[in-house]
Order: C-alpha cells, then structure tokens, then sequence
C-alpha cells in the first residue's frame, strides 16, 4: 500500500501526540514544581514504554492538591485527550469507597459489624458457618472470588444488588470465617446488599447521598453500561500488539467490588478527608485502617477495604489497586508523610502497581 507524504506525516504526528499530549486543565504547586517535573516524565516514559492510550495522575497532602494532570487519550478515535476530569473504571478501588459507607453505617449504630449478616439481608442463603460484615470487609468470610465459568463475561444488567448474588449466592464457603484470607470481590458485593439492609436504602442511592456528596466527589459514580456519561473514557487493550477496544462489559453485578468510575482527583480528596478526621471519626478511622487479624493471631495485611505494607524503605503505607476491562487503577498513602496519589489508565493489563507508585511518590516525599 502507498501512503502519501502528507497522509504518512499525520500518522507519525499522531502517534508522537498520543504520547506526549498532556491536558491543559492541569493542576500544578509551584512550591512542587521540581517534583512535579520529574514526575511528568516518568509518567511519559511509563505511557510510551507500555502504549498507554490515556493516563490520569493526582498527588495531594494533609491540605491540598498538588498536582493532577492528564496524559495522552480517552477517546483515540476522536482524538480527545484525558483531563483531570476523565472518568476512569477504577475496579477494585471501589472496594475502598464501599467501606466508607460501611463504616459510616456502624459509627452511627446502624450496622453492627460482628452479628450474622442476617439480621440485614434475607437475599443470601445461611451457610454452615454464620458470616459477619466485618469478615466481609476482611476478605475473611470464605466467599469466593470470581471463576472462569461465572457468567460475567457476557454483558447482563442486573436491576438490583440482590439479583448480583445469584452468580455464587448457593456455593459452599471456602473455610469457617475468620480462619482464612481470601480475597472476594463477591464479598463486597455482598456487603453491598448488608448496606442496603442496614440504611434501608438502596445501595447506589446510598452511595451518593452519604459518600460521594458529603466528601464533594463530584466525578464518582457507577459505571452505567446503559447511559450517556460525561467524561467518561474510552476502554482499549492490546491484541496482537495493537491497541483495540476492550470487549463491552456491563458492572452492575459488581458495584461495590469493582464497578465505579472516578478520577484520581476525587480518590486523593477521598484519602485526604478520610485521614483528616473530615467524613468520619479517629476511632473508626483507625479501624478500617488497621491490618485485621484471623482466630490464630495471623496478620492478614488488609483493613477494610485497604491493603497495608511498608514501602521499600521500610516507611508505612496504605495501598489498594483496581484492574478491570480497559482500565487500571492504584492508590498510594503514606499517611505519616501526608502524600497520596492516585493513579488511572484506560487500558488492559497495564502494570502500574506499587514499584511505579512508589517510584512517582518518592518525588514528592524528598
């Protein structure tokens, strides 16, 4: 085939934009400016060494934003690049936001975290062994995660969060609760359905009246398979080693555990309130940031909703990422520095974890 000089020069100036496009709304603290340079080309490295499509970041302190900034596209077919308003699928990252209502539930007495289930939800069958929201929230309930024969791969709306529960609602739990880890998305998204018993009000509802309004995210919703959504972005994976769309998914059987969009703006306003004692107390602050342990004494590495760790230097660390179909999400906290960052992109399989994180955060930390 013979490309024209003309048609042969878009193609290369495309493809140079694509990787060094960054968003015009960007925020930037000019007491971070040195970082922030330094970090604007990792993240230029980062997209091009993977072929990123669109990358968001966002780092803030104990008092503001201090950078948050656009990389490449949301949309390559229509040439429209990521803003710092671009709505990302942040998958398992929603699980950090579902404990927030969760916790505001039982600070105002309404959830009891350590009776059966139950006494919330008639939707789940009772098991051998009772389960607790707590051990919901922990991963240790025994609920499964997903299998390859679940029916998720083809696209079903389901009306409600109860009617979720029919994909693994009948299965056995893996192990008495409390005696093991697994990690669960279906334990959120049952915990999805206590919240819904315990508020008496439906859980997106519920999501947004007492979590997303009051903590001001104003770009934080669930990813609707079936609306028209402003600044939403577009979702690619490589195949062949050429980026095409990413198969069309529908996370109405899994909003609690991974069925959010968000931007990493609203995540680092959600760190930030969260750890200034803003949106609930310093007792139930501690308690879904503290590492849970099983009956035998064994630490499990997770809160509510949070993973903890220390970084490579030994300093402690509050991390959780998301990966879901055309996007990848991680969210970074070193509460005793008072950085957090955010980070999103719109594709499959990108590897953006703690190494990367850790690597853009450690600008910020000199």
């Amino acid at each position: 085939m013979k490309l024209y000089p003309s048609l042969l020069l878009f193609f290369v100036t495309y493809i140079s934009w694509s990787q060094v496009l960054h968003s015009k709304d960007a925020i930037m603290d000019k007491q971070a400016k040195n970082a922030i340079r330094k970090a604007e080309k990792y993240i230029d490295s980062l997209q091009a060494k993977q072929d990123i499509p669109g990358i968001s970041i966002c780092i803030g302190n104990r008092e503001r934003i201090l950078w948050a900034q656009g990389f490449g596209y949301a949309d390559l077919e229509n040439g429209i690049g990521v803003t710092t308003k671009s709505r990302f699928r942040i998958g398992s990252v929603s699980k950090a936001l579902t404990s927030l209502a969760m916790a505001k539930l039982y600070q105002q007495g309404k959830l009891d975290l350590d009776v059966s289930i139950q006494r919330y939800t008639t939707a789940f069958p009772e098991k051998k062994y009772p389960v607790t929201t707590r051990q919901l929230a922990t991963h240790t309930a025994g609920i499964r995660h997903y299998k390859v024969t679940d029916p998720i791969s083809c696209p079903k709306h389901y009306e409600k969060v109860t009617d979720g529960l029919v994909i693994f609602k009948d299965d056995s739990l893996l192990f008495k609760p409390g005696t093991g880890y697994s990690y669960s998305s279906y334990g959120y998204n049952l915990l999805s359905v206590v919240i819904e018993g315990a508020s008496k009000t439906d859980f997106i509802t519920y999501m947004k009246q007492e979590v997303f309004t009051p903590l001001g995210l104003k770009n934080t919703m669930a990813d609707y398979s079936d609306s028209i959504v402003a600044n939403r972005v577009r979702f690619y994976e490589h195949s062949d080693k050429k980026l095409v769309n990413a198969p069309m998914v529908d996370n109405s059987y899994k909003w609690a555990g991974g069925g959010f969009l968000s931007t990493p703006s609203d995540l680092v306003t959600t760190a930030t309130k969260v750890l200034n004692g803003q949106f609930l107390d310093k007792k139930t602050v501690d308690m879904i940031f503290t590492s849970q342990k099983l009956l035998d004494g064994k630490d499990t590495q997770y809160g509510m909703g949070w993973r903890m760790g220390t970084d490579s230097k030994g300093r402690h660390i509050i991390h959780h990422g998301g990966v879901v179909e055309g996007g990848r999400t991680f969210v970074l906290l070193y509460p005793d520095q008072g950085i957090y960052l955010a980070i999103t992109a719109n594709m499959s399989g990108v590897s953006i974890n703690l190494k990367e994180g850790e690597a853009i955060a450690s600008y910020f930390l000199e």
